[in-house]
């Protein structure tokens, strides 16, 4: 029986991808389980199955072959899921019945799961005229403000949480609204914001000249086209948002350039789709395949890393055919086009095994080559399924082998395509792999450099209780079992609180040579990056052909990332004051507090709900300490007095409880909710939330608004021991969230925004 790498490995395992029945009996009664179970059912269509069952499940066996979250959880369970990871929805009408149309489909794609992308340039800027009503468009933030609410909505009556990417053409009209959107920490939290850049646009930059920003053929600003390009990098620059995605490279790189325009992407950024497409992912864990490691002779096995290639494709393909879609027209899509998204993970750790620091020229060359042989690989087995099973029903061999990818890829391949045709448009594309790179024993995520060779990581226990744990990287573990615990790490191991964001664009734009689709991934800068050499991170990605850009500075807007030590001889590991400090007992109460009680009025309720928070004194800081919620209405009693208890709870633990809020605000009634100081509440314990986030900005604690009330702009949060950068995991609650391959992704529990 297969050994997990680390505990993390196992409780990932049994909460994601294990099958169990609705009480929590386990049917996979180890990890084997499931990869037969997810084996048998690829192989089901098969007209060998039991033979491609054998080849299906080697392929999964010790971690070497890894299909994303949804395939290992959803294969083989007879249940009505979808087994694909990245949707673009259609493209929005401008009207009013259109947009509401859109709306629905997004509801029902999220309400299964799916994350989804959205191009809002469609929709006319505001204030423009809307012809029959004599009105004025609000424009397409408005709108954006709906989808956002729908996502909250859907996450709120338990479906999994929600990821959606918004993007809109740098030419819009409304694109500089566009830009600053985020910067209100209140607005689209469920949205990843990308501009969509175009060549022209760059080339305008470039000879600091106008642009035009124009909708329907009108143009409504002229602006200096520098300018703009400042105000998208000083966005990113401070608030890690918006993206950058060049649209007229995707478009003239596409296979399918031919029968599709792409004008959005899925959430995390790797999957550019057409209206709605549809894409599947998986990755070949390239550290299980590296033989001798760490010796002279180390390479990787060439021989087995095309073979498995072969039978992933054919295994990501027979998914096309075993997958539930949400809509009738992403089925449509899937199956005219059958696009997979075959990926890699375990890159760095695959160089440091052979001896290459990571974002060095040498290991660039090398992913280059790696990607090519994967590349090549999967046109040639797509290529071979195609003269067994027929071509995707789009192909158009002349076209196809004109376009995109096709174009540099050796001449056997274009040969085989010509005779053979290819069964798959688009095969490979890099996504986030943090959580099943945890489960496959922390090897490093997709093409990312190694995190941190080693840190601790809380773990949740039954009882309530948190105990810790260190989590090694897979080739430092690998290195230190071969050499001894206390080995001297070679100069080759570097990591990303080291790298310079250049060294990571010089490997990003060596891969994407290879890859058909896009690459979901960070580039680290250094807090202290100045903003002229954080803007030329963007344009090396330009210049050196990538399709898009992701940076994440830590600031006190985004939040630090985790933080390790280079001091130490050994692989760093976790600073003890790298994290917010929680105190290690509840505080005991005083005989006296001072505090404020809050009159709501909710609408359906005959009686008032009183909430009065009561604060205590520390470290010369004012906090909450308690909270107590009454109402003659009886209707109330069971969930207040829970929520009283649990609250305060949280309230005495210390830390940056803010968080509190947001979950609270969160919260939807399906019933509907009201209007109160002229804003939507949309539910009483939203309502609630909202008083807590009035007192915590009355107090101090927090910066805001909150229901109207002005306040010192100067206010800071104020934590027990030191004040955490960035907001709490949504999941287990640690601040331990990082940016990873355009994705935060929480260090502790392995939650990921994006899957």
């Amino acid at each position: 029986m297969t050994r997990f790498a680390a505990p993390i490995a196992e409780q990932i395992w049994d909460m994601k991808y294990r099958l169990k029945d609705a009480d929590g009996t386990a049917q996979d009664l180890s990890v084997e389980d499931s990869w037969r179970r997810v084996a048998r059912s690829l192989a089901a269509v098969e007209k060998d199955s039991a033979a491609w069952e054998e080849k299906f499940y080697h392929a999964l066996e010790d971690f070497k072959f890894l299909p994303a979250g949804r395939i290992l959880a959803g294969a083989g369970t007879g249940r009505a899921v979808t087994l694909f990871n990245c949707f673009v929805m259609g493209t929005i009408p401008d009207s009013m019945g259109g947009i509401f149309d859109m709306l629905k489909e997004a509801a029902l794609t999220m309400q299964q799961g799916g994350g989804i992308g959205y191009d809002f340039s469609t929709i006319r800027p505001k204030g423009a005229d809307v012809k029959g009503v004599a009105a004025d468009a609000s424009g397409p933030l408005s709108f954006m403000d709906v989808w956002d609410a729908m996502c909250r909505t859907i996450m709120s009556a338990g479906s999994r949480r929600g990821a959606m990417m918004a993007t809109m053409r740098c030419d819009h009209p409304d694109i500089e609204k566009f830009i600053e959107a985020k910067q209100d920490a209140a607005r689209l939290r469920m949205f990843n914001l990308s501009v969509l850049v175009t060549d022209d646009f760059m080339e305008a930059v470039k000879a600091d000249g106008p642009w035009e920003l124009k909708f329907d053929g009108k143009v409504y600003h002229t602006v200096d086209a520098r300018d703009l390009w400042n105000k998208i990098m000083k966005g990113t620059y401070e608030y890690a948002e918006p993206g950058v995605i060049f649209i007229d490279r995707i478009n003239k790189m596409n296979n399918l350039a031919y029968c599709e325009t792409i004008a959005a992407t899925n959430p995390c950024g790797e999957q550019p789709l057409p209206p709605y497409g549809a894409c599947l992912l998986g990755s070949i864990n390239l550290a299980t395949l590296v033989s001798n490691p760490f010796e002279k002779n180390a390479k990787m096995d060439e021989e087995k890393l095309s073979e498995l290639v072969a039978t992933a494709v054919r295994m990501m393909d027979n998914v096309v055919d075993a997958s539930r879609f949400p809509l009738e027209q992403q089925a449509q899509e899937a199956a005219a086009k059958r696009r997979i998204g075959l990926g890699v993970t375990g890159l760095a750790d695959a160089l440091l095994m052979i001896g290459e620091r990571y974002g060095s020229v040498e290991a660039a060359a090398m992913t280059e080559k790696w990607l090519k042989m994967i590349a090549r690989a999967s046109y040639l087995a797509s290529s071979e399924l195609a003269k067994e099973k027929g071509a995707f029903p789009l192909f158009d061999k002349d076209k196809y082998l004109a376009s995109g990818s096709l174009k540099e890829m050796d001449q056997d391949v274009k040969d085989a395509i010509s005779e053979n045709g290819i069964r798959n448009a688009l095969l490979t594309s890099i996504a986030p792999t943090g959580t099943i790179s945890l489960y496959a024993g922390n090897v490093s995520s997709g093409i990312e450099p190694v995190f941190a060779y080693a840190y601790t990581r809380k773990v949740l226990q039954k009882d309530g209780s948190r105990t810790e744990e260190e989590v090694v990287d897979y080739a430092v573990k690998l290195f230190r079992e071969k050499f001894g615990a206390d080995a001297e790490l070679p100069a080759h191991f570097v990591n990303a609180q080291t790298l310079a964001p250049l060294d990571h664009v010089r490997m990003q734009a060596a891969a994407q040579k290879w890859v058909d689709s896009s690459i979901s991934k960070t580039i680290n800068c250094p807090e202290d990056i100045s903003f002229d050499d954080f803007k030329d991170v963007y344009m090396e990605a330009w210049d050196t052909g990538c399709k898009g850009c992701t940076t994440y500075r830590p600031n006190d807007v985004t939040g630090s990332v985790l933080s390790v030590s280079e001091s130490s001889e050994k692989a760093p590991e976790q600073d003890e004051g790298a994290e917010v400090v929680y105190l290690s007992e509840p505080l005991d109460r005083p005989q006296q507090l001072e505090g404020n009680t809050y009159k709501l009025k909710w609408p359906d309720s005959e009686h008032a709900i009183y909430v009065t928070i009561n604060d205590i004194v520390h470290g010369g800081h004012r906090r909450p300490f308690e909270i107590f919620i009454n109402s003659k209405n009886m209707e109330h009693f069971a969930w207040t007095v829970a929520l009283t208890r649990m609250i305060s709870a949280v309230f005495r633990r210390g830390g940056d409880v803010s968080f509190v809020v947001e979950e609270l605000k969160a919260v939807f009634d399906p019933r509907g909710g009201a209007w109160m100081k002229g804003k939507y509440i949309p539910s009483i314990l939203a309502a609630i939330g909202g008083v807590i986030e009035t007192h915590l900005i009355e107090t101090g604690f927090i910066e805001g608004e909150g229901m109207g009330l002005k306040t010192d702009p100067q206010s800071e949060v104020v934590a027990v021991g030191e004040k955490p950068r960035g907001k709490a995991c949504p999941s287990c609650g640690q601040y331990d969230m990082r940016m990873v391959e355009g994705c935060m992704t929480c260090a502790s529990c392995g939650h990921s925004k994006c899957g």
